[in-house]
């Protein structure tokens, strides 16, 4: 065995590895349901913000949310997340995740109920990026 440190990997090279941990995980994972979704809120056509998340099992994974600096603080990043946390209860989800860096939302996320679990320092120069869980309502 020979081991090779490549600092530029190709396309091929990381669907390789990836395609054989898909493999392994396959018959662990099977029969689980994962979707990729999206809300948006535009004016006049104009996107303005929106959610970009995933669905996996009976978690929410939020990947980004952004809000047009013309309407933030109006409300419109509260409602993209409410909105689809009530999506993702609808479709059976008991829980969300996500991550923000510290120049970014954490205490948005905390003011809607988000609870910081990890707290990676420093990874950025002196930035911290934050992993945040949130029970979803049932009811």
């Amino acid at each position: 065995m020979k081991f090779e440190l490549d600092l530029a990997p190709s396309v091929e090279g990381i669907n390789e590895i990836r395609n054989g941990l898909v493999e392994y995980n396959t018959p662990f994972l099977s029969g689980i349901e994962s979707s990729e979704v999206a809300l948006y809120v535009s004016r006049e056509n104009q996107k303005l913000g929106g959610i970009i998340a995933d669905i996996t099992g009976s978690w929410l994974t939020i990947k980004f949310l952004w809000v047009d600096k013309s309407v933030r603080s109006r409300g419109v990043g509260r409602d993209l997340v409410l909105k689809m946390e009530a999506h993702a209860v609808s479709v059976g989800c008991h829980s969300a995740l996500l991550n923000t860096y510290s120049f970014q939302a954490k205490p948005f996320y905390e003011k809607l109920g988000y609870e910081c679990l990890l707290t990676l320092e420093n990874i950025y120069k002196s930035h911290n990026k934050h992993y945040l869980v949130k029970r979803l309502s049932c009811g």
